[in-house]
């Protein structure tokens, strides 16, 4: 990657956080949180992209209360519709490109087999309509040479994640209960970072792309995996059983698709294969556990 200035939104989010660990010593990375730049606002927006002049516009920032954007859809659709379009104007004004991180909540979860990027969405709840009004948004704003990146159950080793709630639960209840019949690939926010800067070095790059750890489990393979990994870190710990429940036994104010998994053979022909997501989890929770218990 030769030297570039890079601007980077949602600074203060996991995935955020992981683009500034992980950047490469060339880019010159401006990172911007929510109280520096309101990416909601379309004027700030241009201002902040024009002082920047950045060669590149990485987009980590988005409204990711999946239940609270159903009572707070103008919120959720101002955050994840509205200013990723603004984005992609003033990139397009600006000469800059766009890479925007988006979700595989624009999917309904019906289909059996992995959703490749051109499958057809259809989300079922109010974040993945958000979400799937934003990509179209920047698609059109950037006459499709942005490109979008599509990941899913990112977490990280610090900040709210599945990974730093269960490892709680874990430690102070006698029992967790844990959905069994949703499906995805958690993705460690490291991963998809270094996925991103792979494709930041790829400027040809455009359109719809589709990254998360490799593997497929439930909610519950994954804080079962959590829990061993913390039973061989901390023998001396007693640690809560994990139960495995259905959906309807947990309901949430949402509802999810009980299984996207994404299809991401054709990025890691592009970029290079993911690790395996519990490889990817035990490297996470080695990191964690080097800290106190959150």
């Amino acid at each position: 990657m030769t030297t570039r200035r890079v601007l980077l939104t949602g600074a203060r989010g996991q995935l955020g956080a992981a683009l500034q660990r992980t950047a490469p010593a060339s880019a010159d990375v401006i990172a911007l949180d929510h109280a520096q730049l309101d990416i909601a606002d379309g004027k700030a927006v241009h201002e902040a992209v024009a002082r920047a002049r950045p060669a590149l516009i990485l987009n980590a920032a988005a409204y990711t209360a999946v239940d609270n954007a159903e009572r707070e859809r103008e919120k959720a659709f101002a955050v994840n519709a509205a200013a990723p379009g603004f984005l992609a104007e003033a990139a397009i004004a600006h000469g800059a490109r766009l890479i925007h991180v988006s979700t595989d909540y624009v999917f309904d979860g019906a289909k059996s087999t992995p959703y490749a990027p051109g499958d057809a969405a259809g989300p079922v709840n109010v974040y993945g309509e958000s979400k799937l009004a934003g990509e179209r948004a920047v698609m059109q704003a950037s006459a499709g040479r942005a490109l979008i990146v599509r990941s899913a159950w990112i977490y990280a080793s610090e900040g709210h994640s599945f990974l730093n709630t269960m490892r709680r639960l874990l430690h102070q209840r006698p029992e967790v209960r844990v959905v069994d019949d949703q499906f995805g690939a958690p993705t460690h926010a490291a991963s998809l970072a270094r996925a991103l800067w792979r494709w930041a070095d790829k400027p040809e790059a455009r359109g719809l792309r589709h990254w998360t750890d490799a593997g497929v489990t439930s909610w519950f393979g994954f804080a079962s995996a959590i829990r061993n990994a913390l039973a061989r870190a901390e023998p001396e710990a007693r640690l809560a059983t994990v139960v495995p429940i259905p959906t309807s036994e947990y309901p949430m104010p949402a509802p999810r698709p009980l299984r996207v998994v994404l299809d991401c053979s054709a990025s890691y022909l592009e970029i290079g294969a993911a690790a395996a997501w519990d490889t990817e989890l035990r490297q996470c929770l080695a990191e964690q556990l080097r800290r106190p218990n959150p």
